[in-house]
């Protein structure tokens, strides 16, 4: 069985407090099997949303390290963001994103059929939504079988010690099917203002944070469904170590 543990993991610094204060107080979530860590960041381009992508995977990395904890990342992109990871063994890009989805969702099913392993298992899928999108112009069949992986990661995962994390612009619920959008217990929003985002992602808080201006590399955290937070993503002194631990994670 996987460990009980307190560990938390840091999404990013209270934004009041920094602006107000300048204190960097960090905003946190617990990482433990009762917790549901199923994550969703959104962001237009230029938001931040890939830098702040990158320090979330970082401070897992870190949260996680003493469980041995495997990491897939899937890059439909597979642009320059994440070179450096092209290396690493569990790194997909372009139309190679389905290959780590279909290695997770074995271990999903093996673990769901008995097998003991409860070493936690992060895929983190970056423009999940642009990817999906292409599959439906291509491959329906293809795109539906997809969206129903998915669904049954986001439904049945946090028991069997296994996380998703998506990036995307929009989470429009076309790619997530049966209401699959509903079972992410993180949900971060990162940038300006968008109503349309917020009523679907948010649609309890969206008055919390209209009005607010948000800048690059600010945003809206929601915690299991109920606890709000405003952040601002930190500056990373040392980009080169953040990158090794990535890349260490994915080998």
């Amino acid at each position: 069985m996987m460990k009980p543990n307190s560990k938390e993991l840091v999404i990013g610094v209270d934004l009041d407090l920094w602006n107000g204060y300048g204190v960097k107080h960090p905003v946190t979530t617990p990482i433990t099997p009762d917790t549901n860590t199923h994550m969703i960041i959104n962001g237009v381009s230029g938001s931040g949303k890939t830098f702040l992508e990158q320090i979330i995977i970082r401070n897992l990395i870190m949260a996680d390290e003493e469980d041995d904890s495997i990491f897939y990342f899937a890059d439909y992109k597979g642009d320059d963001s994440f070179a450096y990871l092209r290396k690493a063994p569990r790194y997909y890009s372009y139309n190679n994103t389905l290959k780590a989805l279909d290695e997770v969702y074995a271990i999903l099913n093996s673990r769901l059929s008995g097998d003991l392993g409860r070493e936690t298992v992060t895929l983190v899928w970056d423009e999940y939504m642009a990817n999906i999108l292409s599959l439906v112009n291509v491959d329906k069949k293809l795109a539906t079988a997809t969206m129903n992986k998915v669904s049954e990661i986001l439904l049945m995962g946090r028991s069997m010690g296994v996380r998703l994390i998506v990036s995307c612009q929009r989470a429009d619920a076309v790619a997530f099917p049966t209401g699959s959008r509903l079972n992410f217990g993180i949900i971060v929003i990162i940038g300006s203002y968008q109503k349309s985002i917020y009523e679907m992602l948010m649609p309890d808080h969206k008055d919390q944070v209209e009005g607010r201006i948000l800048n690059r590399g600010e945003g809206t955290v929601l915690l299991q469904g109920t606890q709000l937070h405003f952040i601002k993503v930190p500056l990373v002194r040392h980009v080169d170590k953040m990158q090794q631990l990535c890349l260490k994670a994915l080998s």
